[in-house]
C-alpha cells in the first residue's frame, strides 16, 4: 500500500528526516498541522514560527520544508483516503518511518481525523462569499480611423471571500451590452426560481 506515497517527491530524505526529528516534540507538531491542514490560503507557520521550529528541530530551512511538507501530504492522503488510524501507522511503517513517528501519526489521527475530514467537506461545499459589488462603464474607440464606432463595455468588480482567507479577493468581469442582458436574464431566472422556493 505504499501507493499511497507515490506522489510524494524526495521520500527516502523525507523519510529519514522525520525519524530524526526529536519524539518528545514531534506529536505537537502533528496536532499544529493538523488543525490547519483545511485552511489553504494560510501559511500553518508564520516566518518567526519557522525560524524557531529550525532551531528546535536542528534542521535547515529547506530541510524544515521538507518535513512540513512531507507530513502535510501524508495526513492530507489520510483524509482523502479516510484511513484507520491502524492502517495509516501500517502504511507509515511500511515505508520505513520509525515506529514512534508511525505511532505518533496515529495517535493524532485517532484524535482528530474525523474532524478534519469533516473540514474538509465544510471546506468543498462552502463557496466563496460575494461581499462587495462595484462597476463601470468602459467606451472603446474603433481603431480604424474611417470607423467612428464606440463599443461600450460594463465592468463589474466582485469582491468575493472564502473562509480560509480574510484578504477580500477582487474579480473584474467585462460584459458587451449583449452579454450583459443575457447575463441579466439569467439572474431573473434564478431570482423567479429562488422565490417560488419562499
Amino acid at each position: 500500500m505504499t501507493r499511497l506515497w507515490n506522489g510524494l517527491p524526495s521520500i527516502r530524505r523525507a523519510v529519514s528526516l522525520l525519524n530524526a526529528v526529536d519524539s518528545g516534540r514531534f506529536p505537537r507538531l502533528l496536532s499544529r498541522l493538523l488543525q490547519k491542514l483545511h485552511l489553504k490560503a494560510e501559511s500553518t507557520f508564520s516566518e518567526e514560527e519557522e525560524e524557531k521550529l529550525q532551531i528546535a528541530f536542528s534542521l535547515e530551512k529547506q530541510d524544515l520544508h521538507l518535513v512540513l511538507e512531507t507530513i502535510s501530504f501524508i495526513l492530507e492522503q489520510a483524509v482523502y483516503h479516510n484511513l484507520k488510524p491502524v492502517s495509516l501507522q501500517q502504511q507509515l511503517q511500511s515505508i520505513h518511518l520509525d515506529q514512534d513517528k508511525a505511532e505518533a501519526f496515529a495517535t493524532a489521527w485517532a484524535a482528530a481525523g474525523q474532524d478534519t475530514i469533516e473540514k474538509f467537506r465544510q471546506r468543498v461545499l462552502t463557496p466563496q462569499k460575494l461581499e462587495t459589488i462595484g462597476w463601470q462603464l468602459n467606451l472603446q474607440m474603433a481603431e480604424s480611423k474611417q470607423a467612428k464606432l464606440k463599443s461600450p463595455q460594463a465592468v463589474l468588480e466582485l469582491g468575493v471571500s472564502n473562509e480560509d482567507s480574510k484578504n477580500l479577493k477582487k474579480v473584474f468581469v467585462e460584459f458587451s451590452h449583449q452579454e450583459l442582458f443575457e447575463f441579466y436574464n439569467k439572474l431573473e431566472t434564478i431570482q423567479a426560481q429562488l422565490d417560488s422556493l419562499t
